[in-house]
């Protein structure tokens, strides 16, 4: 895989947004393995630890808010080739207890990367979506980049639909080089467990812990649930082909999981014998479930995902368990929080 973005990559600078995340964090490694010249980090660390970040000597962590006009001229300073927009005020729950600063990071935040990007010359911007968010919940399966909906739930699903509209017009307007990735349900080393994160990192974390699983709904609600490493391989894709300018992909495992289905394996790989539990649905969780096609990343980029979710699931515990003291330092479930699982 690296040798095929040599190329892309050679002596270019790249500035990573949400860099101290999970999916920031892999596609650090995968950018300096596969021959970046310079990896800039912004992130304010308000979701993440900086511990997470890949130590590279090629690699420039600046802690700071996609906001703050000081902190985006030190990184665009720096003259970056391209950009990928991934951090966010992340999700659903949290925009519902924080509308106004949801709207505030996800809407102005990337309306200011747009700007610097298209002031200084940037030569591919990659933001990215959320596939789980801006179809809606009455849209057919499998979920199709040309449907889009209105009708929304959550603040988050409005903003990240926001965005695109933001890349749509940059690029209309100015001819800034924008691909529009949508995530659907990422996992894998990197996520730190807690009120507002996914559900597989909470649920390993309570696993080790010799919890029980606290289950939203019925159980048999579904996602799509994709490795990490697979959404690097797509992101890494997305500045390769020239193909991909403009357009916006679906990238996902194209498979469904039962989240009880995936309680129960977890449980099984940790060894927790503490079961699982059955809590109220939460009013914003219309989905029951989500399946992503994944035909367009396919034939026009070459998107292929390769971890099965068990061994996806084995890799993540390993990570875990290899960063434990770290990760229940950093671990945050306050007392009576609303949020104790997340499906998005």
């Amino acid at each position: 895989m690296v040798k095929e973005y040599v190329e892309t990559l050679k002596d270019s600078t790249v500035l990573v947004t949400g860099g101290a995340g999970a999916i920031g964090s892999n596609l650090i490694k995968a950018l300096c393995e596969a021959g970046a010249k310079m990896v800039i980090v912004l992130d304010n660390l308000s979701s993440a630890q900086k511990w997470n970040i890949p130590q590279y000597p090629n690699v420039m962590f600046v802690e700071g808010d996609i906001r703050d006009e000081i902190k985006l001229k030190r990184v665009f300073f720096e003259r970056p080739r391209y950009v990928y927009h991934l951090a966010a005020f992340f999700a659903n729950q949290n925009s519902i207890d924080h509308p106004e600063l949801d709207i505030d990071v996800n809407g102005l935040g990337t309306l200011k990367l747009l700007e610097y990007s298209h002031f200084t010359g940037v030569e591919r911007f990659i933001y990215a979506s959320s596939g789980c968010s801006i179809y809606g919940s009455t849209a057919p399966l499998p979920l199709k980049e040309e449907f889009m909906s209105l009708n929304l739930s959550t603040p988050y699903q409005i903003t990240k639909m926001l965005g695109e509209l933001y890349c749509n017009f940059f690029k209309n307007h100015y001819g800034l080089r924008v691909v529009k990735t949508r995530f659907f349900n990422s996992y894998g080393p990197g996520e730190i467990p807690g009120q507002y994160r996914n559900v597989i990192p909470n649920f390993i974390y309570w696993a080790i812990n010799g919890n029980q699983l606290p289950i939203t709904g019925t159980g048999e609600e579904t996602r799509d649930f994709t490795y990490v490493g697979d959404l690097v391989d797509g992101l890494l894709k997305a500045i390769h082909y020239e193909v991909a300018i403009g357009e916006e992909f679906n990238l996902a495992s194209a498979k469904e999981t039962k989240i009880i289905d995936l309680a129960i394996m977890i449980n099984d790989i940790v060894g927790n014998k503490s079961g699982i539990k059955m809590i109220e649905k939460r009013k914003w969780d219309t989905k029951s479930r989500l399946l992503a096609s994944i035909d367009k990343a396919r034939n026009l980029i070459g998107y292929e995902p390769k971890m099965s979710l068990e061994e996806g699931l084995k890799e993540t515990i390993l990570w875990f368990q290899n960063n434990w003291t770290n990760i229940r330092q950093a671990a945050y479930f306050p007392p009576g929080m609303s949020s104790a699982v997340r499906y998005k």
